[in-house]
């Protein structure tokens, strides 16, 4: 079993923590490129995503919005993340590793998102599946550089923390005072699969995560990613579970170390000589919220529990 991080790291300069990271998991594990939400909302989780998107975006006081031109941090994001990929390929220097790159997936970005005028783009139809299909391009556009950049293979990880909330219409609205519709599994597939398939277009991975409770296994299942990374405190073993990774679904635990793994696969009825080669250990969630010695040790501890299933 490997093991990575989820992407989000404290700290402001970006070459001691990819150092870090290359120096935990380039061996056995999963490379990914970290995000520093300290540096500010361009190197953000959100930011990194609508930085290669090719829609332009500014950022207003209350978050990021579709606009008629391309704003400063949309610009900056870009800038950010080119200068933290240069300093990564220096650090690799050659070196043949799994690589991760983190983008925000399409629920979240329409949840987050809001239209030129106001709300969240999750309200209209067609801005949804613009910024889909937008995001889609752009991962293809971004993978071929990462092709260029390094050697091994790529792991694109689509966050998804707001795809519970998406699902079951509680995204505010800008009073504040009312939800956004839900929408429904067929609309929320049709979104998806854009951006899964042009993943695997350009030969990387397609794995996908939410740190959110009450995960939609079958619709992620179902959209084409290999790997649902979730919380594995959150998770309730159940047949969804069982049935998805019995059809090739990987899974990627989330915290609470290898005794944790062992009672969720076992009360499915999997042993570990049966997932251990399909499995990940990462963190519950992002780190940035974390002290730098406590970031160090979650990722520490995630691949000493990885270690122990051989």
């Amino acid at each position: 079993m490997r093991a990575t991080g989820i992407g989000s790291m404290p700290g402001d300069e970006f070459t001691p923590v990819a150092r870090y990271v290359v120096e935990t998991f380039g061996a056995d594990g999963i490379v990914f490129v970290p995000e520093l939400p300290g540096r500010g909302a361009p190197s953000a989780m959100l930011g990194r995503t609508l930085g290669i998107l090719p829609l332009p975006i500014d950022l207003q006081p209350a978050g990021w919005r579709l606009a008629p031109g391309e704003g400063m941090d949309q610009r900056r994001a870009r800038s950010a993340l080119r200068q933290d990929l240069d300093a990564l390929e220096e650090l690799l220097a050659g070196q043949s590793v799994t690589l991760k790159q983190q983008l925000t997936g399409p629920l979240t970005l329409a949840a987050t998102v809001e239209r030129p005028r106001g709300d969240k783009v999750v309200s209209d139809h067609g801005a949804r599946r613009e910024l889909a299909e937008a995001l889609g391009a752009a991962v293809g556009d971004h993978l071929a550089e990462l092709r260029r950049r390094f050697t091994g293979d790529l792991v694109v990880q689509v966050d998804e923390p707001a795809i519970t909330a998406v699902l079951a219409g509680s995204i505010p609205t800008a009073s504040g005072f009312g939800r956004h519709r839900s929408i429904d599994a067929p609309v929320a597939d049709a979104l998806l699969r854009p951006v899964v398939e042009a993943i695997g277009e350009a030969g990387a991975r397609p794995v996908v995560h939410t740190c959110a409770p009450d995960v939609p296994v079958s619709l992620l299942a179902g959209a084409g990613f290999e790997a649902i990374a979730f919380d594995l405190s959150l998770a309730e073993p159940s047949d969804v579970w069982a049935q998805v990774f019995e059809a090739g679904t990987d899974l990627w635990f989330g915290g609470d170390g290898a005794a944790r793994i062992e009672e969720f696969m076992g009360r499915l009825g999997f042993a570990p000589e049966s997932f251990a080669g399909r499995g990940v250990v990462t963190p519950a969630c992002g780190l940035a919220g974390r002290s730098p010695a406590d970031a160090r040790q979650a990722l520490e501890q995630a691949a000493t529990a990885a270690r122990s299933f051989g």
